[in-house]
């Protein structure tokens, strides 16, 4: 399958490093303009420089209003968004205060709203566009651990089905992505104090970490960034223009159902 997506323009929030730049690096290699974003100007920076090819990129924090409006002026039009910016963070229901709740909801969810609100018009004024929000695993399988994380992605998922419905018979297709256990550079972190102490490589932490907490796992294995983002790529091309309104897993069989 030969993917072409010359002349389209992509957008792909929190791509700076992880899951995110893994799609940016993706939608590039298949002739996309891509543009990347992260919270600082450092990082977006050195993002377009491994990128090249004419990458652009915009510093902006989308846990808030400001932040989005702030993306939307600089780059106000795109044919493919990838709603990618999240954060997680491990804490027990009954110690997460309204603060983390809030923050896990702004940055997980009422972003991909905004960017929907702002970017979706512009698409179907075209008859073309895809826009694609990653979920997870933890939407279908909530973590015990962090519970608000797995609210945040619930959402995310129903957005998408919501959206996709919105924007029937226009050309543009809207899609959530549902990674597994995924060996990002943000779980590599969480991960390397933990691998330290057991003398394991991080690696073999993710493993032990699947086994014990994401036991229905058939891949029994964390998934790279990339093999994440071939499934982004994919969505966000031509050949699945018939593909909408999905919530499509890439959890190495975590979620244990036949849909």
């Amino acid at each position: 399958m030969n993917i072409d997506l010359t002349g389209r323009t992509a957008l792909v929030t929190g791509s700076t490093a992880g899951i995110g730049f893994a799609i940016a690096e993706g939608l590039a290699d298949c002739g996309a303009q891509v543009v990347v974003n992260g919270r600082s100007q450092e990082t977006v920076d050195k993002a377009r420089a491994r990128l090249g090819s004419g990458a652009r990129g915009v510093a902006a924090d989308l846990g808030s209003a400001e932040g989005c409006a702030a993306l939307v002026k600089a780059e106000p039009h795109c044919d493919i968004l990838v709603s990618n910016a999240g954060v997680f963070a491990p804490s027990d229901f009954f110690d997460t205060n309204d603060e983390e709740w809030d923050r896990h909801w702004q940055v997980n969810v009422m972003a991909g709203v905004r960017l929907a609100r702002a970017y979706l018009p512009g698409m179907e004024a075209r008859g073309w566009g895809r826009f694609i929000l990653l979920g997870s695993e933890s939407a279908f399988n909530i973590p015990v651990e962090m519970i608000h994380y797995g609210v945040s992605k619930t959402a995310d998922v129903a957005l998408a089905r919501g959206l996709a419905k919105r924007m029937a018979n226009t050309g543009v297709t809207v899609n959530s992505v549902l990674p597994g256990p995924t060996l990002s550079d943000g779980v590599a972190s969480m991960l390397d104090g933990q691998a330290r102490a057991a003398g394991q490589s991080v690696e073999e932490a993710m493993s032990a970490f699947i086994a014990e907490h994401r036991p229905s796992s058939i891949l029994r294995r964390g998934a790279t960034p990339e093999e994440v983002a071939s499934m982004v790529v994919y969505v966000a091309s031509p050949q699945a223009s018939a593909t909408t309104g999905a919530a499509l897993r890439v959890d190495g069989g975590v979620i244990d159902t036949l849909m």
